[in-house]
């Protein structure tokens, strides 16, 4: 989210080149004698701008819309404590989050509970309340509308997912205790939910969500005792570094416009 705060804060300095003068009483023609590239440079900064702004207000919208949608089609369910079992043949479950005074429920329908065992729904649901006792959709959200501002970040959405749901399949094999139960509990749930014919249409965090064999896999192993090796650390001062030079960039350029705009203004004077 700084990273696209930061090119969106680098594109407005561009933007108002042209505006900076007045700062100085310097007219629009005499900045365009002494800099003739502004005015491309300013609207190509503006286009940006824009483009970043309408992607963005339809990103919000689209959140927006998707949750009241999902809500509405939970209509018929019946509520049990935190969970909403919702009739219907399509084995899906989800983590839907509160919305307009209304507390987040774990939505699991009837063909979901039928294909798995007793044990295996404890997984599923510890999995889905992982998730909105987390409220991991803030942050699969924030991601998602950072994108929409820098295109670069797109691929962290996936990533991002994954983590927070192998965070949601940890907490489900601690609650029920079986990491083998938490493994076949997923694979079951992700295998029953792509074999019906409704298909994943929520957009929510659930429990058939990201690389079903990669979670399945470190369920399988040995509980981690917390990050391993290097390469999380690397990663997150390699995000920390993009992040410090986007921010040096920002201050840097907003710097230069500032001693443009006074060598314009001197150059102007000295005439």
């Amino acid at each position: 989210m700084l990273l696209a705060g930061g090119t969106a804060a680098a594109l407005i300095g561009l933007f108002h080149v042209p505006f900076l003068a007045k700062l100085e009483d310097l007219s629009f023609a005499q900045v365009i004698t002494n800099w003739p590239v502004v005015v491309p440079v300013s609207c190509a900064a503006g286009v940006l701008l824009g483009v970043q702004a309408v992607r963005l207000a339809l990103a919000v919208r689209r959140h927006r819309v998707l949750l009241s949608r999902a809500w509405k089609l939970t209509g018929e369910g019946a509520a049990e404590g935190d969970v909403l079992v919702v009739p219907g043949e399509e084995a899906e479950a989800f983590a839907l989050p509160r919305h307009r005074g209304r507390a987040g429920r774990v939505v699991v329908t009837e063909g979901m509970l039928r294909a798995l065992a007793p044990s295996e729904r404890a997984v599923l649901l510890a999995h889905e309340r992982a998730h909105l006792r987390g409220r991991h959709h803030v942050l699969a959200s924030v991601a998602d509308l950072a994108a929409a501002v820098h295109p670069a970040l797109r691929q962290l959405g996936a990533a991002l997912e994954f983590h927070l749901e192998r965070w949601a399949d940890e907490a489900a094999a601690a609650v029920v205790g079986d990491r083998k139960v938490a493994a076949t509990a997923i694979a079951r749930a992700a295998l029953a939910g792509s074999a019906g014919p409704g298909g994943r249409g929520h957009g929510f965090l659930s429990v058939s969500t990201g690389p079903v064999p990669r979670r399945v896999r470190a369920l399988l192993e040995p509980e981690p005792t917390g990050p391993d090796g290097r390469g999380p650390r690397a990663a997150a001062a390699g995000l920390v570094a993009v992040v410090v030079v986007s921010g040096l960039l920002a201050l840097g350029l907003a710097y230069g416009l500032h001693e443009y705009v006074e060598e314009v203004a001197r150059t102007v004077v000295g005439r």
